[in-house]
């Protein structure tokens, strides 16, 4: 999510990134295999990724960095670009019918735009920090770094419920970037390399899909520590999965197998 102290970083990422901290006994944990691999723009640090007939939304971060973006899935072309207004940090973004909705890290505000034109058109204010945001077609689902997952109303943008998510019964921290998949909220956790399937029903992960193989060698990234595994996007009517990183030079549709073992 956010850019952090190299000792601080390193330490977390260390603990994290090890199965015993990321699964228990009893979560399956699933591998993958890439279908195909597609450019990926490594000035994008990727904080919100969405599909949307035939093209992929994307929301990058870091202060008078910030932006939304529509590119072209196989050349990794941006096509249209909005920056976000400064000094905000933009967030994870979302489609609700002709608007696209971006929230902001600690601004305590988010951003609707046209979807057609990404032009700005409101904002909208909620408290707390905001991290990410998908939907089930109903409502929104927005994450803010905490084990609660809201559930937005996505006329009005007002939280009317939530959804609180445990591993093995304990809260899990650090839920990033969220996508809507077959009935199943995916969620990256911040500084893994793993993404957790959480019911939203009962709020349990019952599925942690490692990616530890795609992470790109660290003298490849300019920011190893940070440019971590982040943005996943879905394409419900062909079944396509598509994952990426922060400033990753590239962008997967993978397909998952397994699950292969359990921790």
């Amino acid at each position: 999510m956010k850019r952090l102290i190299f000792c601080v970083a390193a330490l977390a990422l260390s603990c994290l990134a090890l199965p015993a901290c990321a699964a228990g006994d009893g979560i399956p944990v699933y591998g993958y295999s890439v279908v195909h691999a597609y450019p990926h723009d490594t000035g994008a640090y990727t904080e919100g990724l969405f599909y949307l007939d035939g093209y992929l939304y994307e929301s990058t971060g870091q202060v008078g960095q910030s932006s939304v973006r529509k590119v072209d899935l196989h050349s990794g072309k941006v096509l249209q670009q909005t920056s976000t207004p400064w000094p905000d940090y933009g967030e994870g973004i979302v489609a609700w019918k002709d608007k696209l909705i971006q929230l902001t890290w600690r601004s305590h505000q988010g951003f609707i735009y046209d979807l057609a034109t990404l032009k700005p058109q409101a904002r909208f204010p909620y408290p707390g920090e905001g991290w990410a945001l998908t939907t089930d077609g109903k409502q929104l689902y927005m994450s803010d770094g905490t084990p609660t997952i809201r559930i937005l109303d996505p006329d009005t943008l007002k939280q009317v419920g939530k959804i609180n998510v445990t591993a093995d019964g304990k809260p899990l921290e650090y839920i990033n970037e969220l996508e809507w998949v077959k009935g199943q909220i995916f969620a990256n956790v911040w500084l893994t390399h793993r993404i957790a399937r959480i019911d939203p029903t009962s709020g349990k992960v019952v599925g942690w899909i490692d990616l530890g193989g795609l992470v790109p060698k660290p003298e490849t990234l300019a920011d190893p520590v940070n440019d971590v595994l982040n943005g996943i996007a879905y394409d419900a009517r062909h079944d396509r999965l598509y994952v990426t990183g922060k400033c990753w030079p590239k962008l997967y549709q993978i397909r998952l197998t397994g699950p292969k073992r359990k921790h």
